[in-house]
């Protein structure tokens, strides 16, 4: 199979970043294609600990800290998929279940293939936090690869 349209969704961590390198590097040469993706998370309330103390003004400030964190993520990956030559473009969506939002952007978008980062997560506490990678793998109508 040919894959022309590859999904990166990245979190900024050090594995994603290296996800997307891998996926730039792919691309390159594969002739494809790359939307970045980012899932940003709206702060939810009640903030454990911080009871009815947060207002308004605090939940917007902190919107656009995890805004603006996003918009950086977006950039440092895009960074490293123009250094390849890689054509691409971003995606950026608010979504409280970012597995769901990392499917739903690649069938919107028409992507044939997922490259995403494994965080490593082993043990009781994989079973516990579970894995956006493992959620995304198990319900993918498309292929994914999964970068350690």
């Amino acid at each position: 199979m040919v894959y022309t349209h590859l999904l990166v969704p990245t979190d900024g961590t050090e594995r994603s970043q290296r996800a997307v390198a891998e996926a730039a590097h792919l691309a390159t040469a594969l002739g494809a294609r790359i939307t970045v993706l980012t899932v940003q998370q709206e702060p939810r309330m009640p903030v454990p600990g911080m009871g009815e103390r947060l207002d308004g003004a605090a939940l917007a400030t902190l919107a656009q800290v995890a805004r603006q964190e996003a918009e950086r993520v977006v950039a440092d990956a895009l960074a490293v998929v123009a250094a390849a030559g890689v054509e691409a473009r971003q995606e950026r969506v608010i979504g409280e279940h970012p597995d769901r939002a990392i499917l739903a952007a690649a069938d919107r978008l028409g992507c044939d293939l997922i490259v995403m980062a494994s965080h490593g997560r082993r043990g009781i506490k994989g079973v516990v936090l579970g894995s956006q990678t493992q959620r995304v793998l198990v319900q993918a109508t498309i292929p994914v690869l999964v970068v350690r």
